[in-house]
């Protein structure tokens, strides 16, 4: 990752709007700031919550509130709650799926 191009900015949260986005099951609102080549999020995942697809994209992913499952293709789980991160760099041989029974609020840097 190569922070080389982004300016010095200062982003507030409450600011950004949100746009929804439908999960399998249950929905996420995403705040977006894109910085250069590098997007970062705060999400808030409803309760129920399931991703729609396998993701093979890499992210630095850091659960703010609540609990968020990260479930790998060769069957690893992965249960994440507050102060806790996963990071993974771009790997279309193991994707992941994320899934939050309870709701979560998220950073996600990717």
């Amino acid at each position: 990752m190569d922070l080389g191009a982004i300016p010095f900015t200062v982003t507030t949260w409450k600011n950004v709007p949100t746009v929804e986005h439908k999960g399998e099951t249950g929905t996420s609102h995403w705040r977006v700031h894109e910085a250069g080549p590098i997007r970062i999020r705060m999400v808030e995942y409803s309760p129920g919550f399931r991703s729609d697809h396998w993701c093979a994209k890499g992210h630095i992913f850091f659960v703010v509130d609540g609990e968020f499952d990260i479930r790998l293709k060769d069957g690893r789980r992965f249960t994440l709650g507050p102060g806790m991160s996963f990071e993974a760099g771009d790997d279309a041989a193991n994707p992941h799926l994320g899934e939050s029974p309870r709701g979560a609020t998220v950073f996600i840097v990717d």
